[in-house]
């Protein structure tokens, strides 16, 4: 089972920046990673996909805002958030995928909270 550690979470102003990091134990070299988030009271939502190949998709609500990228030599994926809006504080959710293998893990989470 890969361990995922998200990083680079906490309280921005709108209209700031924040990079998120998701460090995993083992190789990500053949896994699609993805980031989520969650509101409070609210489900889990998928934010950006990249796939293993570096294909890259997402929700709306981020689209322009948002970019996923992902280093295979660091086992580390990232999420560059800019113009942050309040509607983006959630908890942040890393999510691997390893579809030749049947498996997948889900990181801890990390809080990110835009102020207003």
């Amino acid at each position: 089972q890969v361990q995922l550690v998200e990083s680079g979470g906490g309280l921005v102003q709108a209209g700031g920046s924040l990079r998120l990091s998701c460090a995993a134990s083992g190789s990500i070299a053949s896994a699609n990673v993805a980031w989520y988030r969650q509101a409070p009271g609210k489900q889990r939502d998928g934010v950006a996909t990249i796939t293993s190949g570096g294909s890259t998709n997402y929700a709306d609500s981020v689209k322009g805002r948002f970019t996923i990228s992902r280093d295979n030599a660091k086992n580390t994926v990232y999420l560059q958030m800019n113009s942050l809006k309040p509607e983006d504080t959630a908890v942040y959710y890393c999510y691997v995928d390893y579809p030749d293998y049947g498996l997948r893990s889900w990181g801890q989470g990390t809080q990110v909270t835009v102020s207003s």
